[in-house]
C-alpha cells in the first residue's frame, strides 16, 4: 500500500536530513573549488524544510507537485554540494 502524500512528504523530509550535511560546521563549506554557494543552498533548503514542517503541523496536506518541487530541490543542491567535495 502506497503512503498518503503527508507520510511521504514526511519521509522525504526525513531522508533529506539524513543525507545532507545541514550540520557542518560553515567554514567547511567554503573551499577554494566553488560550484555554486553550498552554504547558501543548503541554508535555503533548511528553510523549505522548516516551512514544510510546519505547514505539516497544521495539517496542511501537500499534493505530488509539492513532493517532487522539494525532491528535485534536494537532489539538485546534493549535486552541487557533491561538485564541491562537500559529500
Amino acid at each position: 500500500m502506497k503512503p498518503n502524500t503527508t507520510t511521504a512528504m514526511h519521509e522525504l523530509i526525513a531522508q533529506i536530513k539524513d543525507t545532507l550535511p545541514f550540520d557542518a560546521v560553515e567554514a567547511n563549506f567554503c573551499s577554494d573549488r566553488c560550484s555554486g554557494c553550498s552554504l547558501k543552498l543548503i541554508d535555503f533548503l533548511a528553510l523549505e524544510i522548516d516551512e514544510w514542517e510546519y505547514q505539516l503541523e497544521q495539517d496542511k496536506v501537500p499534493n505530488f507537485n509539492d513532493i517532487n518541487k522539494l525532491a528535485n530541490m534536494a537532489k539538485k543542491i546534493r549535486a552541487v554540494l557533491i561538485k564541491n567535495n562537500l559529500i
